[in-house]
């Protein structure tokens, strides 16, 4: 799977024939171009901004990836040890979008680098997925004290848990 179109609030981003794009040493499973996307996430007047900056969160904090450094070219790069191509490439495309996951420390922190901030959320469970399920959920506490809970799968799956409002 790759990583090319999503949509977040009343817009519709990427393209299902992106162009050639450069990723960042290690980037895999994306194939995302959108010059918009890129301009609304760096507008924090713009409309869509805060659901953006929610999604790319989301998409960055539900995983198990185990992340190794390699060089490539000549770069360190750190690349992700996925438990599917899918997972591989949601956090990839967080990544891709400046919320990049670079460690779980010895206090259990999800660590990431967010535009060259660091960010720690505390992980408080992982519920795997399962083929029963057909999901998986984390918990975390971010450093301001906000409770997140973030699950993905099957869209037959959550779809059906969801409020009709």
């Amino acid at each position: 799977m790759d990583f090319k179109r999503f949509t977040v609030g009343n817009y519709s981003y990427g393209s299902s024939d992106p162009g050639k794009v450069d990723y960042a040493p290690g980037v895999t499973n994306v194939n995302f171009e959108d010059p918009t996307f890129f301009e609304h996430i760096k507008d924090s007047s713009h409309a869509n901004y805060e659901n953006i900056q929610r999604y790319v969160e989301c998409l960055g904090l539900c995983h198990t990836i185990i992340v190794e450094e390699k060089e490539i070219k000549g770069e360190k790069a750190l690349i992700y040890n996925a438990s599917s191509p899918d997972e591989l490439a949601l956090v990839n495309g967080a990544r891709h979008f400046g919320f990049a996951f670079e460690e779980r420390d010895d206090d259990n922190n999800m660590v990431f680098d967010y535009y060259g901030e660091t960010r720690r959320y505390k992980l408080l469970n992982v519920l795997e997925f399962t083929s029963a399920r057909k999901r998986m959920t984390v918990i975390v506490k971010s450093e301001d004290g906000r409770y997140i809970v973030v699950c993905k799968g099957a869209d037959s799956i959550i779809s059906a848990r969801l409020k009709p409002d």
